[in-house]
């Protein structure tokens, strides 16, 4: 019998398609080069959450769309993740837990901040700086001596000696929450939304911490989720 030999390129095209089909893997998604991290935060999906803040609030004066976009230049892989629908979903994450931690951007400085110690004595590489607080501050309201400290060297600030220029300069604050994110978010962003609460105040919320603030964080992924035309996926708690 003569042997028919099948083109390598079509047989691996085939092994693709039953695998994805017997629920091996997922189906080719399409490719995320050409996404625009802009044309999905709009100026309507950026003001639906700024405007829900209050007239008084110092954030509406001082976080924008326009300083967001002009951060991420410096973190140009955010949102670019996986399928279109994947980085759709890190964006909805992104701004979920951005839209808790600030209040609808409300807040640049955490409630109280100066009064609470976020100083690790232990960190010998980030040491704390005399009379300098290193509270939450910014859009993911960076905290700790042992997030200034790198933050400031990947940004290009003195974040030790400086912590305060989170809350001065918008670009810069962007650009913490960005680096935050890249740097400890990003990485676990395929475990689903409920590892991302773990990775940005897991010791405080999950594993029964505060029930009450998941819920809520879950609450702002799902609505902009939604927004956006995408499922939210599995395991959204912590």
């Amino acid at each position: 019998m003569a042997q028919i030999i099948v083109p390598s390129n079509i047989f691996l095209t085939l092994i693709i398609v039953a695998a994805a089909a017997a629920g091996y893997v997922e189906a080719q998604s399409p490719s995320t080069s050409d996404v625009s991290v802009a044309d999905i935060v709009t100026p309507e999906f950026f003001n639906g959450i700024i405007d829900q803040a209050d007239a008084s609030c110092v954030g509406k004066n001082f976080y924008s769309r326009a300083t967001f976009l002009e951060a991420l230049k410096s973190y140009d892989q955010f949102g670019k993740i996986g399928s279109i629908d994947d980085s759709k979903r890190e964006i909805a994450a992104f701004f979920a837990h951005v839209t808790h931690e600030t209040f609808h951007f409300c807040y640049i400085e955490e409630i109280d901040g100066p009064s609470k110690d976020y100083c690790d004595e232990s960190n010998t590489q980030y040491p704390c700086k005399p009379n300098k607080g290193y509270y939450g501050r910014g859009p993911i309201q960076l905290s700790w001596n042992f997030n200034y400290g790198p933050a400031g060297e990947n940004i290009g600030f003195d974040g030790l000696n400086s912590p305060e220029t989170v809350a001065n300069d918008p670009i810069i604050a962007f650009k913490t929450a960005l680096w935050y994110w890249m740097s400890h978010v990003r990485p676990v962003i395929g475990e689903g939304f409920g590892a991302t609460i773990r990775a940005i105040n897991g010791a405080l919320e999950c594993d029964g911490g505060n029930p009450d603030t998941v819920q809520k964080r879950v609450e702002y992924f799902i609505e902009y989720c939604n927004q956006l035309g995408i499922a939210p996926g599995d395991n959204l708690t912590c």
